[in-house]
């Protein structure tokens, strides 16, 4: 928890006027009951008016001026904390941008949302309520005792009878509560996990019909997490009505100490014991808030635990030093490369690939699904780190360049077209924010898009649904391809991005490719034989093998693999029954 307050420093202004500011409220409250007293013993029963209405207007001036620093504290307290916890929150986003894919993969989805929103949040109201309470609840139960004990030392005597109750009980109730908390924290997990599965995977769901099996996982996870709290919240509810007894019989002790010290000895006045059951009162009342203070410094540490492991997550794929604007001519060279995914075992997904890539080259690598086509050009990118052998760019190792320079080098067209919130043309100049309206359209119009973004009423400006559900499949692909022609990389790949296009449209696309992209360096990947048969080379990949390279010509004559593949899909008419 301590690691996360260095977030607070910066509003340390704040931090320290809150606590400074309750400090008047607090003495307020202790003074008012001495006023009180005063009213009553000194003014009531003497018929002192005068005295009643100075002393009156005295507590209303209390009570303003305290009014006034406990809204100051609420003010100063509130900046801090939501300060701190925007703060953290911008911290931990940062952190889950650069986490490595696998990584990111360690934590769920609706896992990191719940830590990034619910857990901040705690830990946020944390840090609010302690700079308030830290310095109310000790500084009104040590005032109160002192205040009490100044009265008659036989309040004393009630208190150290009532405090050991008090606390025995809070310590019970906290000992049970505790260990629930980070449970509480996993269930919600899971609940966003559902939630999130089922937001993403909405058309497989009705596809299947299985909305009510999804029905069942969430209201199983739903029940799960509705029952964890219920348990802890039936435990907390222990606490007041035990607390309200107690206080209740210290009350009546107070009084009826008080009563028999008037009737027998005479040293205390009807005020004093009002005010002594008001400093009993404020005694346990802030014991009370000691305990919900721990409560939520446990929820709080929990959260923080979680967090922490967020923050702590130190990216695996770090980037080098290398950086420049300069930009280069876009080779790629694969020197007997091997991967395997972290945590397998097993055959390696690629082994020995050794692969030049010349400048300017419209490459295409071929393969059956699972013979490691992404894995490859997942590479290059540094989404994931080779596990042996060398990956150079424009004759640089990929591990030398800085991360944002090597990936500015880079259009990546993904296999599922991933497209946000706002409008085409946002979505497009999402690959180069700067890209003037010229440069948005003539990508487009490579991309085979533009025809279709001006058949809509709105046009270029027509606003996309999230994650693109309003555009067919066709037509995301080639937003897609769009926002990254629109960043004129130096190499540009393209993982299986055209299986939603037309032949006649991925023709179209190929041919304003090879046009426009003369001095960019094309990696094509394709399971259909007819998106590469026009590339400079074709690199056929066997179960993370490449076991020929040439153009089509040479692999027809040289290539069992890629006869054999073209035999299944032309030849043979298995072109049209893929499609």
């Amino acid at each position: 928890m301590l690691k996360l307050l260095k977030y607070l420093k910066k509003y340390w202004f704040f931090a320290l006027m809150t606590p400074l500011t309750m400090v008047l409220e607090v003495w307020v409250d202790l003074k008012q009951p001495d006023l009180l007293s005063r009213i009553v013993d000194e003014g009531v029963k003497k018929g002192n008016i005068d005295l009643i209405k100075s002393t009156g207007l005295l507590m209303i001036g209390l009570v303003f001026l305290g009014g006034l620093a406990g809204l100051s504290s609420a003010f100063f307290g509130s900046t801090a904390s939501q300060s701190f916890g925007r703060d953290l929150r911008n911290a931990s986003f940062r952190k889950v941008m650069s986490l490595s894919l696998e990584q990111a993969d360690d934590f769920t989805t609706g896992s990191l949302v719940t830590r990034l929103t619910n857990d901040i949040t705690t830990v946020q109201n944390m840090v609010n309520m302690g700079l308030r309470f830290f310095v109310r609840a000790p500084l009104t139960f040590i005032g109160g005792i002192i205040m009490a004990l100044g009265i008659s030392w036989k309040f004393g005597v009630v208190i150290a009878v009532a405090l050991p109750i008090e606390g025995i009980i809070m310590f019970l109730v906290m000992r049970k509560a505790t260990p629930l908390f980070t449970t509480v924290q996993q269930k919600l997990d899971t609940v966003n996990s559902v939630v999130e599965e089922n937001v993403n995977g909405v058309r497989v769901v009705k596809a299947y019909v299985r909305e009510e099996h999804e029905k069942g996982r969430f209201d199983k996870a739903n029940a799960e997490l509705s029952g964890v709290n219920y348990r802890v919240l039936m435990i907390l509810a222990y606490i007041i009505p035990a607390m309200t007894i107690i206080m209740n019989a210290t009350v009546i002790a107070v009084i009826a100490v008080g009563g028999y010290d008037i009737g027998t000895v005479g040293t205390l006045e009807v005020g004093q014991i009002m005010s002594g059951v008001t400093f009993v009162t404020m005694i346990l009342s802030s014991l009370l808030m000691v305990g919900f203070m721990f409560q939520q410094i446990t929820r709080a540490m929990a959260s923080a635990k979680r967090i922490n492991e967020v923050l702590d997550c130190i990216p695996v794929i770090r980037g080098g030093e290398l950086r420049t604007e300069e930009r280069g001519e876009g080779s790629v060279v694969f020197k007997d490369v091997s991967f395997h995914y972290p945590g397998t075992v097993g055959r390696p997904v690629l082994c020995d690939i050794d692969l030049d890539i010349k400048p300017g080259e419209y490459i295409a690598i071929l393969g059956a699904t699972g013979s490691g086509k992404t894995s490859l050009v997942n590479l290059i990118t540094r989404f994931y780190d080779a596990t042996s052998g060398e990956i150079l760019v424009d004759g640089v190792n990929v591990k030398e360049y800085d991360l944002e320079t090597l990936r500015s080098k880079i259009a990546f067209v993904l296999q599922k077209s991933e497209l946000f919130a706002g409008t085409i043309a946002e979505n497009i100049r999402w690959g180069a924010p700067d890209a003037t309206d010229d440069e948005v359209r003539n990508a487009a119009r490579i991309a085979q898009a533009d025809e279709f973004i001006t058949s809509f009423v709105d046009g270029y400006n027509t606003v996309v649904d999230q994650k693109g559900s309003s555009l067919s499949g066709g037509q995301k692909q080639r937003v897609s391809i769009a926002r990254a022609l629109v960043r004129k990389p130096e190499i540009i790949i393209f993982d299986d991005s055209t299986s939603a296009l037309d032949i006649g449209t991925e023709s179209r696309l190929r041919a304003a490719l090879r046009t426009s992209l003369a001095d960019t360096t094309v990696i094509m990947i394709a399971q259909r034989i007819a998106s590469v048969m026009q590339a400079d080379r074709i690199a056929v990949l066997e179960n993370g093998v490449i076991t020929a390279c040439g153009t089509h010509k040479e692999l027809m004559r040289t290539s069992a693999a890629y006869r054999d593949i073209y035999d299944s899909q032309i030849r043979d008419g298995g072109e049209t029954d893929e499609r």
